[in-house]
């Protein structure tokens, strides 16, 4: 049998070109056939395989980079503002300016992701990258100094959490996909938790040691550590079930046949999709527009995670204490957000679970909004932590909506990605610290922005239902669009005849 291309060839295999090189490929490496006892034992054994070596790996690094973000809100209760001379407008700024990089490069990034063969390469070597600049932000002695680390570490960030969304799917089906995107994203809502804890031991032991403030020692120490994950991962995470180099023969086809039976498409691009084509289709299509705005009104109304080691500071606690209080809402929702993504994959339902958190959070606003009672603020900002418990499932859900073909799910998470990343950077000017402590007003601005988000979700899940009905009234209806290209992929590495995987085509429903 011919071997798997090399790195250096083209990143996803054509079909054509991928039957010629393993014209025996069935036959020397047999599966069981669907629905055995061997072959569901089989497919437990990778998902297995997946869980144990990949989630941790990439929870790790998600860890990392969110703490590698905030630092520089946690970094301002110990000095950084005094010591680089920064009035509030620059903090903003300083916050915000990783957004300018960081959103526009995403789609190039999935793009690129989707079209080279080794992924793991890719995001290990731009995890390095976000240390070595986190680390670099240790050394700034100025306001044009730590703007120019803040807007050039947005580069190779950008390249992770829609990378990673990307991967996923490339492993998982669209079953699997949201607990365990939900697991990864809990990396977030702990690295927001202990991120605090691990800050707060730095900032009250590490100040003036060898002449160095607390605050540089956080860039630091976070920067090695991320630079230390980086470069394990490379040979930890996986690339395309094709060419992983740490898995079975039998166990790259067994990954491929499944995610070939969960669309009745073959998961890959034919030699007619390129990365530009796969742009040009999500640009055309109008759901990717409304995913991307409903993002970023979310993302808008959640923006007060940059802002949360602020929030509970305004308890009235000492800077440790606040720290502290930072990470049990996050642990909550932690826990929630797994549980949530678990039912969600179980009943295959996305509106409620995405959206119903949002109300939590208004809930939550409104608490802090009518008291000045501090044991009630502190439990609002329990429900604020839970509105990520839906974020998480955001991208699960553009995945779901749009499976094929790779290219353009690549392109459509970035995009989706990228936009509802300025959420974030507008949310950044929304904290301003001239309306603390209460930050009423822009607790009102993020109430609305989430109803408004709400309403969007709920656009999307009719249109979504309507699609289905289309699908059940009329069979043709379920082929159009079709690629028979993948379709004959499906056959092939299933070994089923191609009319066998026409019908499992048509019962092909989206996720809602």
């Amino acid at each position: 049998m011919t071997s798997t291309p090399t790195s250096s060839d083209r990143g996803e295999i054509s079909m054509k070109e991928h039957a010629k090189l393993e014209t025996n490929f069935t036959d020397e490496y047999p599966i069981p056939a669907e629905g055995t006892p061997e072959r569901i034992s089989a497919e437990r054994k990778l998902v297995r395989k997946l869980d144990t070596r990949v989630m941790p790996t990439i929870i790790l690094i998600y860890i990392m980079n969110y703490i590698d973000r905030i630092a520089v809100t946690t970094a301002r209760l110990k000095g950084l503002e005094e010591d680089l001379g920064l009035s509030d407008l620059r903090y903003n700024v300083v916050l915000s300016i990783l957004y300018v990089s960081y959103c526009p490069a995403q789609i190039p990034s999935n793009m690129v992701l989707n079209w080279i063969t080794r992924p793991s390469l890719y995001i290990g070597l731009n995890v390095v990258a976000w240390g070595l600049l986190s680390t670099l932000t240790g050394v700034t002695k100025s306001y044009g100094g730590i703007l120019t680390t803040r807007i050039l570490i947005g580069i190779p960030e950008c390249a992770f959490y829609p990378g990673a969304i990307y991967l996923l799917s490339r492993w998982y089906t669209k079953k699997e996909l949201g607990f365990r995107s939900a697991i990864l994203f809990g990396g977030l809502l702990i690295s927001t938790a202990f991120g605090s804890l691990i800050a707060a031991g730095i900032l009250s032991n590490m100040e003036g040691t060898l002449g160095i403030r607390a605050w540089r020692w956080l860039f630091f120490i976070e920067g090695a550590i991320t630079m230390f994950i980086g470069l394990n991962s490379m040979w930890l995470l996986p690339d395309y079930p094709a060419n992983t180099r740490w898995m079975s023969p039998q166990e790259r086809r067994l990954a491929q046949v499944r995610l070939a039976d969960d669309a009745g498409e073959a998961d890959q691009d034919t030699l007619g999709d390129s990365p530009l084509k796969g742009l040009i289709m999500a640009v055309k299509d109008p759901k990717v527009w409304v995913f991307s705005i409903m993002f970023a009104a979310q993302a808008l109304g959640l923006s007060f995670i940059n802002f949360f080691p602020t929030l509970t500071s305004t308890l009235g606690f000492d800077t440790t204490i606040s720290l502290l209080l930072v990470a049990p809402p996050f642990i909550l929702a932690t826990i929630v957000c797994c549980l949530n993504a678990w039912h969600a994959d179980r009943t295959g339902e996305r509106f409620f679970h995405q959206s119903g958190w949002n109300w939590a959070v208004c809930i939550g606003f409104i608490i802090s909004l009518s008291t000045d009672n501090n044991a009630a603020r502190y439990v609002s900002m329990f429900l604020m932590g839970c509105g990520y418990v839906g974020y998480s499932l955001t991208l699960v859900w553009v995945s779901n909506t749009i499976p094929r073909p790779p290219a353009k799910r690549a392109a459509t998470v970035g995009i989706v990605n990228g936009i509802g990343n300025l959420g974030f950077l507008m949310g950044s000017y929304t904290w301003k610290a001239e309306w603390g402590p209460d930050y009423h007003q822009s607790m009102i601005i993020s109430l609305v922005c989430l109803v408004f988000s709400t309403s969007l979700s709920f656009l999307l899940r009719q249109w979504i239902i309507r699609d289905n009905k289309k699908l059940d009234e009329d069979e043709k209806a379920a082929l159009n669009g079709l690629n028979h290209a993948r379709v004959e992929e499906a056959a092939r590495l299933e070994g089923i005849t191609l009319e066998q995987a026409m019908h499992r085509r048509k019962g092909f429903r989206y996720l809602y």
